[in-house]
């Protein structure tokens, strides 16, 4: 276990307003909190008791900034390594993700939405999660649904600024803030929908995966419509204590998936 500083909300704001690109618009009361950092390979998570859990997976794409060969490639990659880790019936992934960049790599910004996300956030609130939901199922009755990250670095060990992960069970709902989540991709109209940011607790208990490599990956649960599980999963990027001046700054690749189980 170590110490890491994470970067919560205030509650300056009645409702925050985060921008993916513009983030000089954001309005996000933002409290700097020194946690507990759990090593989460130590810990043995699981995607539906803490919310997270790490992967092997070797992917064939050869080049993960070629979002042509992402998504003809990645994209079902990433549907059935989803589908095995969960059972789901059907999982879709829409798009073919967002590259992120560590500020020290000077590529933080380069790309849509290819900023580290620096304070703990949920990214669908329970009303997108459903209204997503419906629209990924195309009007087919589902029993269930639930929507999952995977986060992969595609850059060496160790990532100078990696992912943290907070265990839902130690999540409370008074520690959640609806947000308006605004997308403005360039030359295209800005829009939005609603997310959460995370107030802090004492009680919340942060991990991260430290050594990640690139045949590796995070799954972890965004929403879930099984009360039976974990719900959802607060995640921020924080800076690594201690990390070797000489690291290489870190790449990522996030890839967001929807699963279903049909009635």
């Amino acid at each position: 276990m170590m110490e890491a500083v994470i970067a919560y909300s205030g509650r300056m704001f009645a409702r925050p307003v985060y921008y993916a690109n513009a983030h000089e618009k954001d309005e996000v009361d933002i409290i700097l909190v020194p946690m507990p950092m759990y090593d989460a390979r130590l810990a043995g998570t699981t995607i539906d008791r803490e919310g997270f859990q790490i992967v092997a997976h070797k992917s064939v794409v050869s080049d993960f900034a070629d979002r042509e060969e992402v998504a003809r490639v990645h994209m079902r990659e990433i549907e059935e390594l989803v589908q095995a880790a969960t059972g789901a019936d059907f999982v879709h992934v829409g798009a073919p993700g967002l590259l992120r960049f560590s500020e020290r790599s000077g590529k933080a910004g380069s790309l849509n939405n290819s900023m580290p996300a620096r304070f703990a956030h949920i990214d669908i609130s329970d009303a997108t999660a459903c209204a997503f939901a419906g629209r990924g199922a195309a009007g087919r009755p589902f029993l269930r649904c639930a929507h999952y990250n995977v986060w992969r670095a595609i850059s060496p060990p160790p990532q100078d600024v990696p992912l943290a992960f907070c265990d839902a069970r130690s999540l409370c709902a008074q520690d959640l803030i609806a947000a308006e989540a605004v997308f403005d991709a360039p030359d295209q109209p800005e829009w939005s929908f609603e997310g959460l940011v995370v107030a802090h607790n004492p009680a919340h208990r942060w991990h991260y995966f430290p050594q990640m490599t690139i045949d590796e990956a995070v799954l972890f649960k965004t929403n879930d419509s099984d009360p039976a599980r974990a719900h959802h999963v607060p995640h921020v990027a924080f800076d690594l204590p201690d990390c070797p001046a000489d690291a290489s700054p870190r790449v990522s690749i996030e890839m967001r998936a929807t699963a279903y189980w049909w009635a």
